[in-house]
């Protein structure tokens, strides 16, 4: 193992190390939570419902009630990883030419109650723990509820996203629900919600029904319909999420597993298909060469995901084809490994969406890998009146052209950017538990933090501390984003290679992440969290 001071980006946090369990993910608070309910005997799952429902009150930008989330879960008893898809689907009553004749082409504003799928956090929430949890919903939620009654105070990262997001989002209904005197709450200053706590409670009371049959459900429905959105009762009572067989691939002896389409954790696999084929580990990861084969790679993995992702549910999506490794073969010899290939257009990302991404193993070496998010910060920024909590804007990742796959149908999920992973050693072994949060930024941080820790042997404290790169859009090859730490040097042979490279000192450019490994030899969890972020990985101590 490569420990940070070997690495070219020195390590800011060590990581941390436990045997009997741990919670990562990007606020303290929220991984207490965690913490609590593995020493209170519960298992990963219910630390990981536990922890996303903290975050919704301690990071509200980011997640909450409102969203959407995913997970996987590794049994360690059979060896198995299952794949949960709590995501919403679209209004039964929507339709491209419904919004045409509403005059809304093109794209569906982000914050318009268009955007708005049927929320599916809540029901991710209580279905992970009837299918791999040990405790009630109600004992998972119960540090979020006293964290909302008592309040906490705010981080000054936090604050500053908030006061960020504010202005944009004045105007929207009851959105002063979530300030303070009509602001952001300041850094230090703490924050109260009883409303959402009063949400929680309902749910802890009587289960997912609160929240899409109950009075939530109505509130929900009345705000939307206040904006023309056409939501129905039937909409949210007919809400399931589903459980899938996760997708998978192979990379140099680990398998590597992601949720299934509709979300884009097919374009990490596809890009780790394209890296097997290059001797990484004999590049310096900072170099040229190295940065060249990983951007050129992500560039043909989000090609095919922008044309092939979305509800399988509705449209065939080749899953198979496209992580086949005689495709990774065809598109591999397309990289050239001196010049960039201008005839790839990106597909990548938008700026601004917020997520939260948390990793957590037990102390049976049960894992989950789970991700919660509002899509854009605070979503649509609607808020339900009462209830403190915004409704997100996933819908906004459908397409409006009738022919795309990712095009908007009545009941159907859009393109999904929220991501977790998960991999497994040769004889199907837990290996790591990791995942990078930010919107097209998560498959690009995925790939390079695995790399880093199975091609360069880092762990993931040093992993999620090397410096990265990210593709923007920008022309017909698109800018790479190229964060301090990568030397300039490196920069300029990139520039020869053809790449535009935008030096950026703007560090949610490069999205923040979570990873736990397991040591094949020990047993000792070590576990990470992203230095960009206020994250916190925390052991439960017996």
């Amino acid at each position: 193992m490569t420990h940070a001071e070997n690495l070219p980006f020195r390590s800011r946090r060590a990581p941390v190390l436990s045997t009997t369990g741990l919670v990562a993910t990007s606020q303290p608070l929220a991984a207490q939570a965690g913490v609590e309910i593995l020493r209170a005997g519960g298992n990963a799952a219910d630390a990981a419902v536990a922890t996303a429902a903290a975050l919704a009150v301690v990071e509200p930008a980011a997640t909450g009630v409102g969203g959407d989330c995913f997970a996987l879960v590794f049994d360690a008893s059979s060896r198995r990883v299952s794949a949960v898809n709590g995501s919403g689907r679209a209004p039964a009553a929507l339709s491209i030419s419904v919004l045409a004749q509403l005059g809304i082409t093109g794209a569906i504003p982000f914050h318009s109650p268009h955007a708005v799928t049927v929320p599916g956090a809540v029901a991710g929430w209580a279905d992970t723990l009837a299918r791999h949890g040990r405790m009630a919903l109600a004992d998972a939620l119960g540090p979020a509820i006293r964290l909302a009654e008592r309040g906490f105070p705010v981080s000054p990262l936090i604050a500053a996203q908030w006061a960020e997001l504010v202005p944009g989002l004045f105007g929207q209904p009851h959105f002063d629900e979530m300030l303070i005197d009509g602001r952001a709450p300041r850094p230090g200053e703490i924050w109260r919600n009883p409303r959402l706590a009063g949400v929680l409670s309902e749910i802890a009371a009587d289960g997912a029904d609160a929240f899409y049959r109950g009075a939530i459900a109505s509130e929900i429905l009345a705000v939307l319909a206040e904006g023309g959105g056409l939501m129905q009762h039937s909409d949210l009572a007919a809400h399931e999420s589903t459980f899938e067989p996760p997708i998978s691939t192979t990379y140099r002896g680990h398998t590597v597993y992601e949720c299934p389409p509709s979300g884009q954790g097919i374009t990490t696999l596809i890009a780790l298909n394209v890296l097997e084929g290059f001797d990484l580990a004999a590049l310096d990861p900072a170099s040229a060469e190295h940065l060249h084969y990983e951007i050129e790679a992500m560039r043909l993995a989000f090609e095919d995901a922008r044309t092939y992702v979305a509800d399988p549910a509705v449209v065939d999506v080749p899953v198979s084809g496209l992580l086949s490794k005689a495709y990774a073969n065809e598109r591999r010899a397309l990289i050239d490994p001196g010049r960039v290939r201008e005839a790839i257009t990106a597909g990548v990302p938008v700026r601004g969406s917020d997520t939260v991404y948390m990793a957590v193993v037990d102390a049976d070496g049960n894992a989950c890998s789970f991700i919660n998010s509002v899509y854009q910060g605070f979503g649509t920024g609607i808020v339900p009146p009462g209830r403190g909590f915004t409704l997100h804007n996933r819908g906004a990742n459908f397409s409006l052209d009738p022919s795309h796959r990712n095009a908007l149908v009545g009941r159907k999920r859009p393109y999904h950017t929220i991501i977790p992973a998960l991999s497994t050693t040769a004889d199907g072994a837990l290996h790591a538990v990791f995942g990078v949060k930010g919107a097209f930024t998560q498959p690009q941080g995925q790939v390079q933090v695995f790399v880093q820790m199975v091609d360069h042997g880092s762990d993931p404290q040093s992993a999620l501390d090397a410096p990265r790169f990210c593709l923007r859009p920008a022309s017909a090859v698109g800018e790479v984003h190229v964060e301090s730490g990568i030397p300039v040097n490196t920069m300029m042979r990139l520039e020869q290679m053809g790449h535009v490279v935008v030096p950026s000192t703007d560090r949610f450019v490069f999205g923040t992440g979570q990873a736990i490994w397991r040591d094949p030899e020990t047993g000792t969890f070590w576990g990470g969290t992203d230095p960009r972020a206020d994250g916190a990985a925390i052991a439960a101590l017996s």
